[in-house]
């Protein structure tokens, strides 16, 4: 039974991006660091200020990262899904967590633990310059993020999301696409309150830019929404 489970890991581990590449013996390695956290909807998996051990990998379901203000207003950092990780640059720091990480949906998780990390950054130099492309990566996200919030309307910043909740190869008309959770947490994800989200969905609506069934979303035609200035 439980060299099932470890090859389960191992399966799972080199579908992750950042390990691709990797020779089978090194994610054994890494494998043997790694455990499983299955997390139930609504489950805390840390608190910001809690000790950083490694990094984590969501495998299936959708983790939120986000902190709270003094006045207790949450502001949601980053929504994250099947096949992303989050933790890397902490784990890096070596500081604790920032932020709190909470499941959205029921999710199975992978914690990789700093340790066997750190080793095979020291076999291993393309690792390392994957993990730094990857957190590169997210950085570059976060200036576009904090630009889009200084300069952008906040219904340029609600139309430029939901363009880029679009696959692709959509080049058509009538595209439907789903809003990954719900409005209040895409809301401060993007720096809006829930009520002027809602309210410039409104907008859009009435303007015949965007149709709103609940999470899903259609767009009858992507250009005359993309050149909308409002």
């Amino acid at each position: 039974m439980h060299g099932n489970h470890a090859i389960n890991i191992e399966a799972l581990l080199s579908h992750v991006p950042l390990f691709n590449g990797l020779a089978p013996e090194e994610i054994a390695r890494i494998a043997r660091g790694t455990r499983e956290i299955h997390a139930d909807k609504g489950n805390i998996l840390f608190q910001k200020g809690d000790a950083c051990t490694g990094f984590h990998l969501v495998v299936y379901g959708q983790m939120k990262l986000g902190f709270t203000s003094a006045q207790g207003n949450e502001k949601v950092v980053e929504i994250l899904g099947q096949g992303q990780t989050f933790g890397e640059a902490i784990m890096f720091m070596e500081k604790p967590y920032i932020v709190f990480a909470q499941a959205l949906t029921d999710s199975l998780l992978l914690h990789i633990s700093k340790t066997v990390i750190f080793d095979e950054l020291e076999r291993d130099p393309t690792l390392c310059r994957k993990m730094i492309g990857g957190m590169a990566m997210r950085l570059h996200q976060l200036i576009t993020d904090v630009e889009s919030y200084s300069m952008h309307s906040g219904k340029q910043r609600i139309i430029g999301y939901l363009l880029r909740e679009v696959p692709d190869e959509e080049h058509r008309k009538n595209i439907v696409i789903t809003l990954p959770t719900n409005k209040g947490i895409i809301a401060s994800r993007l720096n809006l309150t829930q009520e002027h989200f809602s309210r410039i969905l409104h907008e859009l609506s009435e303007l015949g830019l965007i149709q709103v069934e609940g999470r899903r979303i259609h767009l009858p035609d992507i250009d005359r929404l993309r050149t909308h200035e409002g």
